[in-house]
């Protein structure tokens, strides 16, 4: 079993890679006091670090989950992913509105891409 784990503590680790899938942890902006456009933009650039760390990239997504804090968040939120994801590379998705763990928190996403 060969897995390799990235930036582990001892509730999570950032990112996981088993079997040429890279898997990572749900992404929240570094700083809270942005609004959705911000927040989303910051959570993807996470989500690209991330994933050029292990060697792949957005094109490579397989399933992307979004957890909005308000769902009236989602028209901008879609305006950002929409202009991130490259053209043809749309993976399946699901949105949905959840409490989330920091009151400042508006967006969190949930990435697995393949990493060939």
């Amino acid at each position: 079993m060969n897995i390799q784990r990235f930036d582990v503590c001892a509730r999570l680790s950032e990112m996981a890679v088993h079997h040429g899938t890279v898997y990572l942890a749900g992404q929240i902006a570094a700083d809270g006091t942005q609004d959705i456009r911000g927040q989303t933009t910051q959570v993807l650039a996470a989500i690209d670090a991330l994933l050029a760390r292990a060697g792949s990239d957005k094109r490579k997504l397989l399933m992307v989950q979004i957890f909005l804090a308000d769902l009236a968040d989602f028209p901008v939120m879609n305006e950002v992913y929409e202009a991130w994801v490259p053209a043809g590379c749309a993976p399946p998705r699901a949105t949905v509105q959840a409490k989330l763990a920091r009151p400042e928190w508006k967006v969190e996403m949930v990435v697995t891409a393949a990493l060939h």
